[in-house]
């Protein structure tokens, strides 16, 4: 068991603190919904109802989205484009690990099976952590429409208004303003850590250079 925990404590904690947010989350985004309810002199709601209502299921997933986004885009762009000077960043000349070629280790006993099969499979494993980035991503969207739509009607019902359809509520400003909110912090936080990790370091991070390291040197 201590090894485990020693091997995997990276994600055993991310895990923890997502957990213990997301509980967090549920338990005051109840409470916020319960005195909205109060205001508008509706009845309250359980705690298990609040989290199939639209005010729970779209704050969740319209923060899903924004984080899969940032992190599928991160992926894909760091295969093309490079910053010098980052250890975000390939190097501006020359192969990495990462380009060579898998094919060549088609017969190695050690290789992950799409390897030592090839053809479809070993593209569909080359691009698979990106395939799977953005598929979360899609399907954090979607979530994030159902819960906004949901959440547009149970406001437009206080106020005796039509209830909409997810595809019209697609076409209203309020529900891209919710995900552009989010887009754009994560973009920014992408590229803030991309131009610090340039000039400042964190001793024993791997996301960080050396700290004795010039700060042009781009690598790991």
């Amino acid at each position: 068991m201590c090894r485990f925990i020693r091997e995997n404590a990276l994600s055993l904690v991310l895990f923890g603190l997502f957990l213990a947010s997301a509980v967090g989350q549920a338990l005051t985004g109840w409470h916020a919904n319960l005195e909205e309810l109060r205001q508008h002199a509706e009845p309250a709601i359980a705690f298990t109802d609040y989290l199939q209502s639209g005010h729970y299921l779209s704050a969740v997933f319209e923060n899903w989205e924004s984080e899969f986004l940032q992190m599928g885009a991160y992926v894909l762009l760091t295969v093309f484009l490079r910053q010098k000077g980052s250890p975000e960043s390939k190097k501006l000349e020359g192969d990495e690990e990462e380009d060579a070629d898998p094919r060549e280790a088609r017969f190695d006993p050690a290789a992950p099976w799409p390897v030592r099969r090839g053809g479809a499979i070993l593209w569909l494993y080359s691009n698979s952590l990106c395939i799977a980035l953005f598929s979360l991503f899609l399907v954090s969207f979607g979530l994030h429409a159902v819960g906004s739509t949901m959440l547009a009607n149970e406001e437009a019902a206080w106020h005796e208004q039509p209830s909409q359809t997810v595809f019209e509520h697609l076409e209203e400003a309020d529900f891209w303003y919710e995900s552009f909110q989010n887009w754009q912090s994560e973009f920014l936080s992408m590229g803030v850590l991309i131009v610090l990790g340039i000039f400042l370091r964190q001793k024993g991070s791997p996301e960080s250079k050396p700290v004795a390291a010039p700060h042009h040197q781009t690598g790991r």
